[in-house]
């Protein structure tokens, strides 16, 4: 019999998985696996479960709850040597990273393809001497308070705040940094920068571009740089508004490698948790180190042009 790890955060998602957990359970153990159940106690306990389980006991880990629980069971199995894939079951609030790879959104449906789906090569962001699944991010509202329970656990939800008015964003901190990537360099100061691997993140879907693909080594590089009045501001605005870059007041561009510094350090933050504070950062593409079980009719869509699913995937939502 195959053996699973199944690793769930018990209060993710206003306690989703509790009144779903024997028939979650009961869909593993029909699909041929013996499951080894674990709420997690604790911050990082995930990552720790994953990293030290005595190799050959499981051939896959499924994990349940937000960005942080699989941010934790993704940096757990990218330190060990011998990798098994990676089921997931989102219980979080925007689960942007599920949505970009068609994991359903129902529970039972997402068990199911935890154990029924295919696995996928999915890239994954090497940070400085940390891991992220989807995306690294610094500036607007990332550098608050990460004690908040619950309230703060998808950062770039926060992206929102933007579109509530000038005062408030005007009071987000500025950085100058010179950033790094593919022989070239740029510097300017800016209020927000995200490196990501996901079609849309806080919600926004098109703002990355629409040509995101999960194994193609490559990152999605987004930079918006600091309104100098309040007509870049507008501008800004208008086009968080209609989810797109504006070359004027944005920079984007798709990299494997990327570096930023800065004179003072940075907070940043790691697919919504508190990443550090740096004033030098790279940013590494590991090209399909991660195994994670997607629904078998989307696969060719993860890695084919988007556009030519777009009208299916819309119709389908």
């Amino acid at each position: 019999m195959k053996r699973m790890l199944f690793i769930y955060n018990p209060h993710a998602g206003k306690e989703l998985i509790k009144p779903k957990l024997s028939d979650i359970i009961d869909i593993f153990v029909k699909s041929g696996y013996e499951v080894v159940a674990y709420p997690t106690q604790s911050y990082r306990d995930a990552y720790k479960k994953v990293k030290k389980f005595e190799s050959g006991s499981f051939d896959l880990v499924v994990c349940s709850g937000g960005d942080g629980t699989i941010d934790e069971v993704v940096t757990g199995m990218m330190r060990r040597k011998d990798r098994v894939p990676v089921g997931y079951i989102p219980t979080g609030t925007t689960n942007d990273f599920a949505n970009s790879l068609h994991i359903p959104k129902g529970l039972l449906s997402a068990a199911d393809n935890a154990v029924n789906g295919t696995p996928f090569p999915c890239d994954v962001g090497h940070f400085n001497d940390d891991i992220f699944v989807y995306i690294a991010a610094f500036g607007l509202f990332t550098d608050v308070s990460y004690e908040t329970k619950q309230g703060m656990k998808n950062v770039l939800g926060h992206l929102a705040y933007v579109l509530e008015g000038t005062k408030r964003l005007f009071n987000v901190p500025s950085y100058r940094i010179r950033v790094t990537h593919d022989g070239e360099t740029l510097e300017d100061e800016f209020i927000f920068g995200m490196v990501t691997n996901s079609r849309s993140v806080g919600g926004f879907r098109n703002m990355i571009g629409k040509k995101v693909v999960f194994d193609d080594g490559l990152f999605e590089v987004t930079l918006i740089k600091t309104p100098k009045n309040p007509i870049a501001l507008q501008e800004i605005m208008a086009a968080l508004l209609i989810e797109q870059v504006d070359t004027k007041h944005m920079y984007s561009f798709r990299t494997g490698k990327v570096t930023f510094e800065s004179l003072e350090e940075i907070p940043w933050t790691l697919d919504g948790e508190f990443g550090g504070n740096h004033d030098v950062v790279t940013v590494e593409n590991l090209k399909k180190e991660l195994q994670i079980m997607v629904p078998t009719e989307y696969v060719t869509q993860l890695t084919a042009e988007p556009e030519q699913f777009e009208t299916e995937a819309e119709t389908e939502e």
